[in-house]
């Protein structure tokens, strides 16, 4: 459908698995994942973990530096792979992580690839258009708020209430959700102050309102308060809706 389009999966360690990646490079399918480290790893990055624990003693502040090379399991991955070695370390503690990916060089280096793609996955509205085209930016928290979208899914759409009796009924509930809840903010909360709230602001405020519900033979009466003090802000998201032909009503 979109031959031009560009997919990219990012995921913690938990999916790097030898069928996703090779499935991936097959199907010219992106990824960039956590890696879980272990002894040949850390000692991969031993040499930038000692530079890195030196100006961090020098400046009294964390310090990392990073490795750009490439790796394979004794026995369970069926090829070598790129990885990158983050050597970070924070006052009184090693922080070393790893992620492995199937992007070149020419697509993103070492830096650039861990803080600005696989840092940032949970925000994945962050990276709209050109991905590559980011100048790199330094991810000052651990984790950089990684998991907010995932967050969002779980507490405000309620990912958790998954009481069908199948996976793939659970399954499109959390379709129907999640696609609300995208249209919503891309279509109708923009220009509100809403625009960049979280799902549950949105679900709090705007949705789960009081109202008088008057049913008729023919219709369906719903009176909002003349007091809301968000009256304003629903009339411009319904306004919004309007502008797009799919949402209009049929004439």
């Amino acid at each position: 459908r979109w031959p031009k389009t560009r997919i990219i999966i990012r995921a913690d360690s938990g999916f790097c698995r030898d069928a996703i990646m090779a499935w991936c490079e097959t199907n010219d399918v992106g990824y960039v994942l956590g890696l879980a480290r272990n002894k040949r790893l850390q000692q991969a990055l031993g040499k930038e973990m000692e530079e890195a624990r030196l100006a961090c003693e020098r400046t009294g502040e964390t310090a990392r530096c990073f490795r750009d090379f490439r790796y394979r399991t004794r026995k369970s991955w069926s090829c070598e792979r790129r990885v990158i070695g983050k050597a970070e370390y924070l006052p009184g503690k090693a922080n070393p992580r790893f992620v492995i990916t199937n992007l070149s060089t020419r697509d993103a280096d070492a830096q650039h690839l861990y803080e600005d793609l696989y840092c940032a996955r949970g925000e994945m509205e962050k990276f709209i258009g050109n991905e590559f085209s980011r100048k790199p930016r330094r991810c000052e928290a651990q984790g950089c708020a990684e998991q907010n979208r995932i967050k969002e899914q779980q507490l405000g759409l309620f990912a958790d209430r998954t009481s069908s009796a199948t996976l793939r009924a659970n399954q499109l509930r959390l379709y129907f959700s999640s696609f609300a809840y995208v249209l919503l903010r891309r279509l109708g909360l923009t220009g509100t102050a809403f625009a960049k709230a979280q799902s549950t602001t949105i679900r709090l405020k705007l949705l789960k309102i009081g109202a008088r519900l008057h049913l008729t033979v023919r219709k369906v009466w719903l009176s909002f308060s003349e007091a809301s003090p968000y009256a304003s802000d629903i009339a411009q998201i319904l306004a919004n809706l309007k502008q797009h032909p799919a949402w209009s009503p049929p004439g």
